[in-house]
């Protein structure tokens, strides 16, 4: 039985291998091509030397990646910290407070998420124009901090934990804030983090909101200045390698931080009766 069982794992493992070598060639060129020279860019899979000029150029040259940078920065971190609390408190909420209607109208909310993004512009603008936010970062900061997957996922994670905990915790004389920060909180680190990640990677990667609730060039972020770059320079494709290459190191740094978080935090959100 084992020997077979491994007949079966052997093709698989080699099946993925390949896959997983497909899928991360295009990274290894985009990465390849940022330190080439002009010349090199279709004859080469490897430059024949070192060429900074294109990463110098994203950095230090006319367009300038930095305020890119740091309005991503901004916009992600602020948005994710307000979605992973609020998306917290209230999953905390449908999971462990016994009201009337609790579970229809957590039905109701998710039920959100099937509504298209782009149906909701148009509210959004008039809203945001009204509240004078518009061309604003807050456009962008203030919507983000509201996730229905990340309702959704904690609330899974939140189920997972024994009544007892909680129900000890009452009987001490302890209230739901006093639980939900003392105790609950410590236990969700996992769901919590893999959430955060996952969340930030959707703020950095954002352009279609970016697209449409920023106008001023000093306020874009990664994505719209990476565009903005790839339309001004369409010839130039040792920059737009170079400058695709600077969008991406923040996911890789928070990938590699937080990748032992993500299989643990999933795994234990999942989805129960």
């Amino acid at each position: 039985m084992n020997d077979s069982a491994g007949k079966i794992k052997l093709p698989t493992t080699i099946l993925m291998i390949v896959a997983g070598v497909f899928m991360i060639l295009p990274f290894l060129w985009m990465i390849s091509t940022s330190f080439q020279s002009p010349s090199e860019v279709f004859s080469k899979w490897l430059p024949s030397k070192l060429d900074w000029s294109s990463h110098e150029r994203i950095w230090t040259g006319s367009y300038n990646f930095v305020p890119y940078y740091l309005n991503s920065v901004k916009i992600s971190v602020i948005s994710t910290i307000g979605a992973v609390f609020l998306s917290a408190l209230a999953a905390y909420g449908f999971a462990r407070i016994e009201f009337k209607g609790r579970d229809a109208m957590f039905l109701v909310y998710l039920s959100m998420m099937m509504i298209p993004p782009q149906v909701i512009f148009v509210p959004k603008f008039i809203m945001f124009n009204w509240m004078h936010i518009y061309n604003t970062h807050w456009a962008l900061i203030l919507p983000g901090m509201f996730s229905i997957f990340g309702v959704f996922m904690l609330r899974q994670f939140f189920m997972s934990v024994p009544k007892e905990i909680t129900e000890s915790a009452f009987l001490d004389g302890a209230g739901h804030f006093k639980i939900f920060f003392r105790l609950v909180l410590p236990l969700a680190k996992p769901a919590l983090a893999t959430f955060a990640i996952i969340d930030f990677s959707w703020h950095w990667n954002d352009y279609e909101n970016a697209l449409v609730f920023l106008t001023s060039p000093e306020l874009y972020t990664i994505p719209l200045g990476l565009q903005n770059f790839i339309l001004e320079n369409n010839v130039d494709y040792n920059g737009m390698m170079a400058a695709s290459s600077a969008a991406i190191i923040p996911m890789i740094l928070i990938f590699l931080i937080g990748q032992k978080y993500i299989i643990q935090g999933i795994s234990s959100s999942a989805v129960k009766g």
